[in-house]
């Protein structure tokens, strides 16, 4: 689990999923919510919601695991919107270690 940089990341959609398959995870604010969007072991992808964390100090997850980026960019997660659907409406951050 990486730390959210304090300068907003300039991404277009278009180049958001070879980020991920770069870099691995990301920020994402949404009206205040923030997600953390991040792969398991480079298998599988899921949204976790930064503002729970479960007993052992990691954020809870709100998406199933998706094998892939672009299956998980178009998953509902959050009040039935994907990434893409809210891409818009979001600020993105980088996950600094």
């Amino acid at each position: 689990m990486g730390v959210k940089a304090d300068d907003v990341l300039e991404i277009t959609y278009e180049e958001l999923q070879p980020y991920l398959h770069a870099h691995h995870s990301v920020y994402m604010d949404v009206d205040g919510d923030l997600y953390y969007l991040t792969d398991v072991n480079d298998r599988y992808w899921r949204a976790q919601d930064t503002a729970e964390k479960n007993e052992k100090g990691h954020y809870v997850d709100c998406s199933p695991l998706v094998p892939t980026i672009a299956e998980f960019l178009e998953l509902p997660f959050r009040e039935g919107k994907s990434v893409k659907d809210l891409f818009e409406e979001a600020t993105f951050y980088a996950s600094v270690k």
